[in-house]
């Protein structure tokens, strides 16, 4: 089991960017602006995130029409993940802002994973609960092994293109991780200097 103390050997651009991104947010915390006022940050990491006229929702209802109402799955059963609703993302920046200014020794220079009491469950689920019961498709389950070897495959044809064009595949060995991969959210750490009990 990994803990917010585990270190993370982190080998794709995305991951990297992301701890990047959010070590130069959080540690922007204190810093004097012009004018001589003092800057207070934190850092929000969302674990997934659905809304409203959500792209990505829009992209697999359309794959789903152009295959015939099938839903081509490859995410093994038994994958958990946290899929937060977009309110509560917005909820967490409105009250970390609001903390911010009252509050900014407390909160500040701080990261935090913003999540609700959703159900754990596969993204590839959560999105059927939407595809199966509304749109009437139906689904099949690519194995493992065949999309691993897919994978494989486009990571190294955009080695081979690369000095040629931008060959940017969707399904990779990294994106098969990511995918593929239980993770779960649990943390009190915003409890304690927030006001009020946050979705935090």
């Amino acid at each position: 089991m990994k803990t917010r103390c585990t270190m993370f050997i982190m080998r794709c651009p995305t991951p990297r960017s992301k701890a990047k991104a959010e070590k130069t947010g959080a540690g922007g915390h204190g810093n004097k602006v012009n004018g001589g006022a003092c800057l207070y940050t934190c850092s929000l990491r969302p674990t997934g995130i659905y809304g409203e006229q959500h792209q990505l929702m829009r992209d697999f209802y359309q794959i789903g029409v152009r295959t015939g109402g099938w839903i081509i799955r490859g995410v093994p059963q038994d994958t958990d993940m946290v899929v937060s609703m977009q309110a509560t993302w917005l909820g967490c920046i409105c009250l970390a802002a609001r903390s911010l200014r009252e509050r900014p020794q407390r909160l500040g220079g701080e990261v935090y994973f913003c999540y609700d009491d959703s159900p754990y469950k596969s993204y590839e689920d959560f999105n059927m609960q939407f595809f199966l019961s509304g749109f009437n498709f139906r689904q099949v389950r690519v194995p493992l092994l065949v999309l691993w070897v897919v994978a494989c495959l486009n990571d190294l044809l955009r080695w081979v293109l690369k000095p040629v064009c931008s060959y940017t595949p969707l399904l990779n060995r990294y994106t098969l991780a990511v995918a593929s991969t239980s993770f779960t959210v649990g943390s009190d750490k915003a409890q304690r200097p927030l006001p009020v009990p946050p979705p935090l």
